[in-house]
C-alpha cells in the first residue's frame, strides 16, 4: 500500500513540476515579449493617414514638456517666452501644459498635486502639501513659481525672489493667460493636460473647452486625460474635441497591438497615444506598437524623453512626437541629419 502511495505521489510531483516549469518558460516568453522590441519591422506608410497629429515626412515633432520645464520654470509664461523668443535657434510644435482649479474655480498651470516642488509656497503659506484647490488665485499669485528651477549648471536664478520682486512671468499663471499669448502664434498645437478628476475634472474640462473655444483654438489642442471617467465625459459632451486614450484604453490598445486585432474605424475614440517608452514591465516603445497605431489612424507621442540617444531610437520606430523637457535638446538631434 505504501509502494502504491510513494509511486503515486512521484507521479503528482512530476506533473506539478511539468506544470510549474511549463508556467515558468510561458511567464519567460511573456516577459520578453513585453519588454522588448522584436517585431523588426521598418516604420510602415502613414500616407492614407487622415490624423493631423501624424506625421507624413518621417521626422517626429517636437513637444514641449511643461512647456521646456528643463531649460525655464515649468508651466510659466517665462517658459512660454523663453521657447517663442528662441525660434532663432529651435522650434517646437506642441506646448505641453498642465491645469487645475483654484478655489475660485480659475483654471491654472500646475503638474503636481501640490505646489510644494516648484514654489516657496511652503515658507509663504507656513505647511506642507500646499494644494491649488486650498487657495484663490489671488492668493496664489503670491508664489514665486521659479523659486525651484535650477539650471543644468546647478545655479538657482530666481530664488530669493519675493513679493514686488517676483516678476509677472513668474507667477502661477492661469490657462485663459497662457492661451491668449499663444493664440498670436498660430504655428502652434497644444496638448493640455487636465489633472483633475470626477466632478472637477468635468467643471475643469468645460472650462477648457470654453476657453478654447472662445480663442478658435480647438482644432490647435489635444486634451490629455488618463482618467477613463473624464474620457468619457468628452466623448459624450464635447465629440469634437481631440483626446489622448486614458490608462485603460493604453492597456486595451497595447493587447489589440500584441496580437495585431482587427479593428474597425472608429473604433479607437482617442486620436494620440501620449505613452511613456516603458511602463513598468511593459515595453511601449515598440515598432509594432507605432505601426498598429498608425495602421489605426492614431498618432504616437512618447514622454518623457530626455535623452539624445532614446529621442534617435524612437524616431527611428516612425513615432510622430518626442515630447521633451528640453525641446532644445530634441530639435537639435531631431535636425543633426540636415546640419
Amino acid at each position: 500500500m505504501s509502494r502504491k502511495i510513494n509511486s503515486l505521489q512521484k507521479k503528482i510531483i512530476l506533473i506539478l513540476g511539468g506544470f510549474i516549469l511549463m508556467l515558468g518558460m510561458l511567464s519567460g516568453v511573456l516577459y520578453l515579449v513585453v519588454t522588448h522590441d522584436y517585431s523588426g519591422n521598418p516604420p510602415i506608410s502613414v500616407e492614407n493617414c487622415s490624423n493631423r497629429y501624424i506625421v507624413h515626412n518621417g521626422k517626429p515633432m517636437v513637444t514641449a514638456h511643461r512647456s521646456g520645464g528643463g531649460i525655464a520654470p515649468e508651466n510659466t509664461m517665462c517658459a512660454f517666452e523663453n521657447i517663442i523668443t528662441s525660434r532663432e535657434y529651435y522650434v517646437v510644435d506642441y506646448f505641453e501644459f498642465d491645469v487645475q482649479l483654484t478655489k475660485d474655480h480659475q483654471l491654472v498651470l500646475l503638474h503636481d498635486s501640490t505646489l510644494d516642488r516648484t514654489s516657496d509656497a511652503v515658507e509663504f503659506f507656513g505647511k506642507k502639501n500646499v494644494r491649488v484647490s486650498q487657495y484663490t488665485y489671488e492668493e496664489l499669485r503670491q508664489l514665486n513659481m521659479g523659486e525651484k528651477f535650477v539650471t543644468d549648471s546647478g545655479e538657482t536664478p530666481y530664488q530669493g525672489l519675493r513679493g514686488e520682486e517676483i516678476p509677472d512671468n513668474l507667477r502661477i499663471a492661469r490657462l485663459e493667460d497662457a492661451v491668449e499669448y499663444l493664440s498670436d502664434y498660430r504655428e502652434f498645437n497644444f496638448i493640455v493636460e487636465i489633472k483633475e478628476k470626477e466632478a472637477r475634472g468635468r467643471q475643469a474640462c468645460d472650462e477648457v473647452y470654453r476657453i478654447l473655444e472662445e480663442n478658435d483654438l480647438l482644432e490647435n489642442t489635444v486634451i490629455c486625460t488618463f482618467n477613463d471617467g473624464l474620457c468619457r465625459y468628452i466623448d459624450e459632451h464635447y465629440p469634437d474635441l481631440p483626446r489622448t486614450a486614458s490608462q485603460k484604453e493604453i492597456f486595451r490598445f497595447y493587447v489589440d497591438s500584441l496580437f495585431n486585432i482587427y479593428r474597425p474605424a472608429g473604433y479607437y475614440r482617442f486620436v494620440t497615444l501620449l505613452i511613456p517608452d516603458e511602463n513598468y514591465i511593459i515595453k511601449l516603445g515598440t515598432t509594432r506598437v507605432v505601426n498598429y497605431a498608425h495602421a489605426n489612424d492614431i498618432a504616437v507621442h512618447y514622454w518623457t524623453i530626455n535623452d539624445e540617444d532614446k529621442v534617435r531610437e524612437l524616431a527611428a520606430k516612425g513615432e510622430d512626437a518626442i515630447i521633451s523637457d528640453f525641446p532644445d535638446m530634441a530639435f537639435r538631434v531631431l535636425n543633426e541629419t540636415e546640419e
